[in-house]
């Protein structure tokens, strides 16, 4: 079966660091591309960061660009997202989608085939 699942979320001050985690099985992921995405309460799900396998390319959403960084473990089939200098608006609940048909539109939800069930990230003082 299918399953990715997201670890590393927690409570973090402003201006810290948290790393999630993707593993993925019951597929290899580099034959797709790996998203994250994010919803806080009462928001749509947004587009933070994609890592297309195929093109070698990643993508960031404007709001995150320069603090985070996605990455992947081809070995551990695995995949990262390093969150620095954290801020309050950067809580949410944090969700790693694979898509095996991503098109140009990195940050569409409907484009992915396969989703987490999501961790939290609280930033607060």
């Amino acid at each position: 079966q299918v399953q990715l699942v997201e670890s590393g979320g927690g409570l973090v001050q402003p201006g810290g660091s948290l790393r999630l985690s993707c593993a993925a099985s019951g597929f290899d992921s580099d034959d797709y591309a790996i998203g994250w995405f994010r919803q806080a309460p009462g928001k749509e799900r947004e587009g933070v960061a994609c890592f297309s396998s195929s093109e070698l390319s990643t993508y960031y959403a404007d709001s995150v660009k320069g603090r985070f960084t996605i990455s992947r473990d081809n070995a551990k089939n695995t995949a990262y997202l390093q969150m620095n200098s954290l801020k309050p608006e950067d809580t949410a609940v944090y969700y790693c989608a694979a898509a095996w048909d991503l098109g140009s539109t990195w940050n569409t939800a409907a484009k992915y085939n396969y989703w987490g069930h999501g961790t939290q990230v609280t930033v607060s003082s």
